[in-house]
């Protein structure tokens, strides 16, 4: 290793950002060592009954955060799976799809046999495998993705599955006591895919043999069928299923969501069963929508990952993954302009950070330990503000004053500000706008307005943003006001139509004080400004 190397590894075994602790945890695990299989796998899942979700995207992004940690503390080569489990059945048509009456009629067969209700894959298990690895290859993640199905049928996890069948009755001792009476009278751990439908069946086992690899149940006709445990005629239940692929792969680290506590209990007492150790584990906490409830790909409720990329940038997304794992919080439209704003305030302070500090700083964590250079400094906020009060969906209107506030910038010159006032002038249409109101000013508020306006016009052009919050917050005192928050309050109602807004110095800087002495006027005058 250089010694630049030396002295960041150093300096990791003392972070405390969570991927570093993680990624130590792990080290400490492996004893330091490398895997008999040469590398430490690292995985992620997936059920593709739903499209994917932001979910599914947080376990891949915060799981890279843990691998690019574990590549600083350690030269154990990493490799992260990001496995499909599209050979399970499908139990519910999910909400959010077309043709539903159609993919009804298949419902209980593996997603890979399910015609695609989009129309532009073999499957529909295979456009939401699409989905999800556009969406990742996009992000730049490195990863190896895994199907089910393929594992299955290409004789990949025959090995493993010639494993649970030996250990089948140790395997029941581990689930039965987790199950209801009715459900112990029929479970088995291996799940027949019926040759005559093609249906995954949930039936009773009657017999089984080991030296033959097979299994026989009674099917839907009445028939005995014996079947072979391998080469995709039969799949496991999906606690055996997991633990299944964590022994066939040798996988070392794997997340999990709070909901599946118990699960991963039970899972990693049936990979030792297996002959193998459970991978170490994350718990993080769910996601909610708007009204508090936990997201469900099948529901389609919460945020779609075009939705917020239509609104905030995938750095701000990746901060919201970064932020507080185990910490429930919404997922909703309102959360995307503060994330891109704290994304953007945590990128200006990079450059001048010691390099202990930079380790905790989420933006060494969102862009592997080389996050790019800072740019204008203007924020969301105050970008979504400007085009509220010049009412545009024009990217060229923002620029017009943001060339005049910051001389020589340009589209081309600032890919990242360029990016945000797209979003910015996106939001502003779809969520802004529509809710706009205007107040007309009481008459302690139309006198420190026509304060303001004094105030504002005697300064010198050119004014920095902090003179000009300083002199806001003096006209404030001046008035009679509560509190100097129900001022701005004030302030953002009456000229810009809502409740909350920007720091008003950098905004009157951007917006310019002629132009702010003008929309005051506007007010004074009684104009309507949302006509």
């Amino acid at each position: 290793m250089s010694g630049l190397t030396d002295d960041l590894r150093a300096l990791a075994e003392s972070a405390k950002a969570w991927p570093f602790r993680e990624a130590a945890a792990l080290l400490k695990r492996l004893g330091g060592k490398t895997p008999a299989k040469g590398h430490a796998l690292f995985e992620t899942g997936y059920g593709p009954s739903g499209l994917p979700q932001i979910g599914t995207f947080a376990e891949v992004a915060r799981t890279t955060m843990v691998r690019h940690a574990f590549a600083v503390l350690s030269d154990i080569p990493t490799r992260l799976v990001a496995f499909s489990d599209d050979m399970d059945a499908l139990r519910k048509v999910p909400d959010n799809i077309p043709d539903r009456a159609m993919v009804e009629e298949h419902l209980g067969k593996p997603l890979t046999q399910i015609p695609d209700p989009f129309g532009t894959h073999e499957s529909f298990g295979a456009h939401n495998n699409a989905r999800l690895r556009a969406f990742l290859d996009d992000f730049g993640f490195d990863y190896t993705f895994k199907s089910a199905s393929e594992a299955y049928r290409s004789g990949e996890f025959d090995a493993a599955l010639m494993d649970a069948l030996r250990r089948y009755d140790a395997i029941m001792r581990i689930i039965l006591p987790t199950l209801g009476a009715e459900r112990q009278a029929t479970y088995s751990p291996f799940l027949p895919l019926c040759p005559k439908t093609g249906r995954v069946l949930q039936v009773p086992i009657t017999a089984r043999d080991e030296a033959a690899g097979t299994v026989s149940y009674v099917d839907e006709d009445g028939e005995t069928m014996t079947v072979p445990v391998t080469g995709g005629r039969c799949k496991l239940q999906w606690k055996a299923d997991w633990a299944m692929r964590w022994h066939a792969l040798g996988v070392d680290y794997e997340m999990a969501g709070k909901d599946l506590i118990s699960s991963v209990e039970v899972s990693g007492r049936i990979c030792r069963a297996l002959g193998s150790r459970p991978p170490a584990g994350f718990i993080y906490e769910l996601f909610l929508d708007e009204k508090g409830e936990k997201i469900s790909k099948s529901r389609g409720n919460g945020l779609a990952i075009e939705e917020w990329l239509a609104y905030g940038s995938r750095d701000s997304l990746s901060l919201y993954m970064y932020n507080a794992p185990r910490r429930a919080k919404r997922l909703y439209f309102d959360v995307i302009p503060r994330h891109v704003d704290d994304y953007l305030a945590h990128l200006a302070k990079y450059p001048a950070q010691a390099p202990a500090e930079r380790l905790e700083n989420p933006a060494w964590h969102i862009h592997a330990g080389q996050p790019p250079r800072p740019e204008t400094g203007l924020g969301f906020g105050v970008l979504l503000n400007l085009a509220s009060v010049c009412n545009t969906e024009d990217p060229a209107v923002l620029w017009g004053f943001i060339a005049r506030y910051v001389p020589g910038a340009a589209p081309e010159s600032a890919p990242i500000l360029d990016e945000l006032v797209g979003h910015a002038l996106t939001y502003y249409r779809d969520m802004v706008k529509p809710t706009k109101a205007y107040r007309a000013p009481a008459p302690h508020e139309r006198a420190a307005l026509d304060d303001l306006r004094a105030v504002l016009a005697a300064m010198p052009a050119g004014a920095q943003a902090e003179a000009i919050q300083s002199e806001v917050y003096e006209v404030g005192k001046r008035h009679p006001f509560e509190t100097l928050r129900d001022w701005f309050r004030a302030l953002y109602e009456i000229l810009l139509g809502q409740s909350q807004g920007p720091r008003m110095g950098s905004f009157i800087a951007l917006y310019g004080l002629a132009e702010t002495v003008a929309l005051i006027d506007r007010v004074l005058a009684g104009e309507d400004l949302a006509a």
